[in-house]
């Protein structure tokens, strides 16, 4: 699967002006964005996602154009098939693990009923060992369970690829190596392309994944997982983007 990536958009806060012009490309089925916080990285996996719309450029993913700007194509998140799972897992703090995991898989805005649970939620409770706290509040469930929470609901809907923001940066030491451990091992057993952003250079490590290396908004560096070495040559995010 290859992800073709290019976008530029501005971003105006009070008397700060960021400038987000990020071009990458890559066939490899787990990608990094690495980099320190502010250098742009959650702001290009929400363009992909489509929870924001970037000035200029476009986001296409195996083939297929989620975002042009150039043509106006842009596909509304649910279309675009891929899942978003937020840093801070974004839960509902009201609804229970089960709930929480089918809420992706009605239309509308009703939360899923607490009884007769979809098929697809008991699987994803069985696959990430959560059916004993199934009817438990993420208030009540541990950092590493609300994390399985937030992925399973993702992966409910059957996305092609996932796109995790900062996944083990809630996590202490040791839950954060055993979940990136299971991490690998879940997207081997579904073939899933993966898009993950970090700061922490032990996940790129453990990743082992095509990384770019992001700084003020723009590519600066790339490592492939067969150099294991950094190219900090040219980048086509370091240029202006054309029109």
């Amino acid at each position: 699967m290859t992800v073709d990536v290019a976008l530029r958009t501005t971003l105006c806060a009070d008397e700060r002006r960021f400038t987000l012009d990020v071009a990458l490309r890559s066939d490899h089925r787990r990608i990094v964005l690495f980099g320190p916080s502010g250098a742009g990285k959650s702001l290009t996996l929400r363009a992909m996602a489509g929870l924001i719309v970037p000035e200029a450029g476009h986001v296409r993913v195996d083939g297929r154009t989620l975002f042009d700007a150039g043509t106006r194509v842009n596909l509304p998140p649910r279309q675009r098939g891929l899942a978003y799972v937020f840093q801070d897992y974004a839960l509902f703090p009201h609804l229970t693990v089960a709930q929480n995991i089918g809420f992706g898989l009605r239309g509308g805005w009703l939360n899923p009923s607490r009884r007769g649970r979809d098929a697809r939620v008991e699987r994803w409770l069985a696959a990430f060992e959560l059916a004993g706290v199934a009817d438990s509040y993420p208030a009540r469930i541990s950092g590493g369970q609300r994390q399985r929470v937030a992925l399973a609901r993702a992966l409910a809907t059957e996305p092609k690829g996932l796109l995790l923001d900062e996944p083990f940066a809630a996590l202490d030491p040791a839950l954060r190596g055993r979940m990136r451990d299971e991490l690998l091992a879940m997207q081997a057993r579904l073939d899933l392309q993966l898009v993950v952003i970090t700061h922490d250079p032990a996940d790129v490590t453990a990743l082992e994944g095509d990384t770019f290396e992001l700084c003020e908004g723009r590519v600066v560096g790339r490592s492939r997982p067969s150099s294991r070495s950094w190219d900090h040559g040219a980048f086509p995010g370091q240029r202006p983007m054309a029109e």
